[in-house]
């Protein structure tokens, strides 16, 4: 195949809206004339594009946990009328937060929650006064028999464990128990390029008080 002309290249970058271009400048931290390229490369499929990006190492770095999360969604699951909950999940910007992806990683957040009743987003939510029960239940349950030097690391996991069905990071995913709810929202992170967070979260149960 003939190379294209200098004409209808131009007629391809036409043809893609700057408002594409803006979205691909702000998800992926390049300049206008670099998310212009890409898209036209990629001849305007914008999820082609973003990827090809990464793989040339053009977004901006990878440490999706450091940076902000001021965007994202509100959902809510309601379960025969009798269970409830509504959860906030932010990621990086409004681009992401309307695709379709997204919307559906909040709502079965908000299906997990209202299924597994969890109490806290992380463990570093969990109450010190809590976590110092736990920790003498753990300590209590110790044998005498274990590794001075291992001792300290059996009783992290026996406290982990303690709360793992109350951490809604390390409960099982509800749709897939190989995998825990972190486990999942990091897949979706490596998919949608985004750090991604459960800022917080309320369950109802019709009679239940707290």
């Amino acid at each position: 195949m003939a190379d294209k002309t200098v004409k209808e290249v131009a007629g391809e970058a036409k043809a893609i809206s700057i408002e594409l271009i803006k979205k691909l400048k702000e998800l992926s931290g390049v300049g206008l004339t670099d998310a212009k390229k890409a898209l036209v490369e990629a001849k305007g499929d914008f999820d082609k594009a973003l990827s090809e990006m990464r793989k040339k190492g053009m977004t901006k770095a990878e440490k999706r946990g450091d940076r902000e999360t001021r965007e994202g969604l509100v959902d809510a699951y309601i379960h025969d009328g009798r269970i409830g909950a509504i959860v906030e999940v932010n990621c990086e910007t409004s681009f992401v937060a309307k695709t379709d992806e997204f919307k559906d990683l909040t709502h079965k957040i908000a299906m997990q929650v209202a299924s597994m009743n969890p109490l806290y987003v992380t463990e570093d939510q969990i109450p010190e006064e809590k976590r110092a029960e736990a920790i003498k239940e753990a300590e209590a349950s110790l044998t005498g028999k274990e590794p001075e030097d291992k001792k300290q690391e059996i009783l992290a996991k026996k406290v982990s464990k303690a709360f793992s069905d109350r951490v809604l990071m390390n409960q099982p995913y509800i749709f897939d128990d190989k995998k825990t709810v972190e486990q999942f929202i990091k897949e979706a992170n490596a998919k949608l390029g985004e750090n991604i967070v459960v800022k917080q979260f309320k369950r109802i149960e019709l009679g239940v008080t707290e």
